[in-house]
């Protein structure tokens, strides 16, 4: 471990609360170099919805590359990009009547949240942009500027301007009417609110603490926006590709947004991808006005082309996501009722899940209660008050009741 703690910088946080050297991993498992197995229901931060080294996106990625296949080729055409717009198109826009131009912007889900904002400013004419609270999407600085958390926000160095965030749902636990303050500033000449570019928001905020919007505000939302010639950005980046079942964690609500964010899973194998979707009539950029070295990696179309034709031509996962989340809540609901000494509220939506407990002391207990069974977790919200749970989607039942039984254990040993 000494040359982590020499070598590597101070900013590692991970690898603080997963002491171990990890060597390899398959499925739902990591193993670290003595062998020893750890399940996890982490997932990459939801980058490895279809677990580690998947064996049929291996293969895929593996006769690729054993055939001299491109890897890097900025926004040039290859077979690799095509496959990749086809079965996209095909597979997942089409079915759902959605009809959007396909962007690149970079490797990482704040690249795609990049593209989109600067896309936005630049149709409007305008600069604010409407963001929420505990809201997180990315560590660039315009990411960071429509980022709730202050730690994160504070390492910026400068001031993060041109944003103003709003409460989320619930985030006044129903006292105000939904967007009742927000809809005011934008129709009162004297609120001192800038006119704004666009609103960009997360179904579920996952970094936030598993806040699920409802869908009716989400609806209004977008209602919203349409009245406000406000632009509707969905930063999917963590919750789409299945992660709340349906492919895009939006379908429930029923709306359309102008710009959706993605990145994470669409890369298939944990391989870094982001793709920025927009409505054809937004495609306005100028050649080359927003560019990168890594805008498509092809193993990474490879994977994600091979993971759409797998996985996205039926609704098998996503009924099988909806099922396991269910059955994960219920585990979460049954703890929370049988340890009313400690203060637990079951959140979330799919096999995005949380407990959340009256402090982050708390959570990072069991959280560590979990490591020390062999259970990777992670925590998430402003103080770190909730223990997030997000196995991979492929995740067995048998590996669900297993790391479930793990987490009660972490939970009682705490709560005892």
């Amino acid at each position: 471990m000494n040359v982590f703690e020499t070598v590597e910088s101070e900013v590692r946080s991970y690898c603080r609360s997963w002491p171990v050297v990890f060597d390899r991993a398959t499925g739902s498992w990591l193993y670290d170099e003595d062998g020893n197995g750890y399940l996890d229901f982490f997932a990459g931060a939801g980058a490895l919805n279809y677990g580690h080294n998947n064996p049929v996106l291996k293969q895929a990625l593996v006769d690729y590359i054993m055939r001299d296949g491109v890897t890097h080729s900025l926004d040039m055409q290859t077979v690799a990009k095509r496959d990749f717009l086809e079965t996209f198109t095909d597979t997942v826009l089409s079915p759902r009547g959605l009809d959007y131009k396909i962007m690149f912007p970079g490797p990482a889900g704040a690249n795609a949240v990049e593209a989109a904002l600067k896309l936005a400013r630049k149709i409007t004419g305008r600069e604010s942009i409407i963001n929420f609270t505990n809201a997180f999407h990315g560590m660039t600085l315009g990411a960071l500027s429509v980022t709730g958390n202050s730690m994160k926000r504070g390492g910026a160095g400068i001031p993060l301007v041109h944003a103003t965030p709003m409460p989320y749902d619930n985030y006044l636990d129903g006292k105000v009417e939904d967007f009742l303050w927000f809809e005011r500033l934008l129709e009162d000449s004297g609120s001192g609110l800038n006119e704004p570019a666009a609103v960009i928001v997360e179904t579920v905020q996952g970094e936030g603490g598993i806040n699920v919007a409802r869908d009716e505000w989400l609806r209004g939302l977008a209602e919203l926006c349409k009245r406000h010639d406000m632009l509707l950005i969905v930063d999917d980046v963590q919750m789409g590709c299945g992660r709340t079942g349906p492919f895009f964690s939006f379908e429930s609500a029923g709306i359309t947004p102008d710009i959706v964010c993605l990145s994470k899973s669409i890369g298939g194998y944990g391989l870094p991808l982001a793709v920025t979707l927009l409505r054809p009539e937004l495609d306005v950029w100028e050649p080359g006005e927003h560019n990168g070295t890594f805008r498509g990696i092809s193993p990474a179309f490879v994977a994600s082309t091979e993971a759409l034709r797998t996985y996205w031509r039926d609704d098998k996962l996503e009924k099988s996501t909806l099922a396991k989340g269910e059955q994960v809540g219920r585990v979460m609901t049954e703890l929370a009722e049988a340890h009313p000494g400690t203060p637990m509220l079951a959140k979330g939506r799919g096999l995005a899940r949380g407990l959340s407990f009256e402090n982050g002391e708390i959570a990072s207990k069991v959280c560590r209660a979990a490591f020390d069974r062999k259970l990777l977790m992670e925590t998430s919200g402003p103080d770190g008050e909730v223990a997030k749970v997000m196995p991979p989607l492929t995740v067995t039942d048998e590996e669900l009741a297993d790391g479930l039984d793990r987490l009660t254990a972490a939970v009682r040993a705490v709560c005892a």
